[in-house]
């Protein structure tokens, strides 16, 4: 199985749907490309849907993800994750990505974690 990407809005959030094995090779540079062009288009909220990937390498998909969340970060937007599955989540915790990424199971209470006077009033 090959990677997909999808793009879709929700409440000024751009929702960039990831699917497949993201392996180096056919895959590599797809999640940096996907950020980027969002991030061209003006969109600083951004929310990475993770519930379809099946397989993240440390090159095309833990590299990846540390690169969009540092370009991401330096342009003043905001890359967070959502629904990884069990093997996409056990990876996350093995490196420590999930100390840097905030990272959601419910696709509303991630969309909500963008609104501004609700970052700003929690500690």
């Amino acid at each position: 199985m090959s990677c997909n990407v999808d793009f879709r809005e929700l409440d000024r959030i751009a929702i960039i749907e990831l699917a497949g094995k993201f392996t180096l090779g056919e895959s590599c540079g797809v999640i940096r490309g996907a950020v980027n062009q969002v991030l061209a288009s003006g969109q600083r909220d951004i929310l990475l849907d993770l519930s379809r990937v099946t397989y993240l390498d440390s090159a095309a998909g833990i590299g990846e993800l540390v690169s969009s969340y540092t370009t991401a970060t330096c342009k003043g937007a905001h890359l967070k994750l959502l629904r990884p599955g069990k093997n996409v989540d056990r990876v996350l915790r093995i490196v420590g990505l999930h100390k840097i990424f905030a990272i959601f199971d419910d696709e509303a209470d991630a969309v909500r974690s963008f609104d501004r006077r609700a970052s700003a009033t929690q500690t």
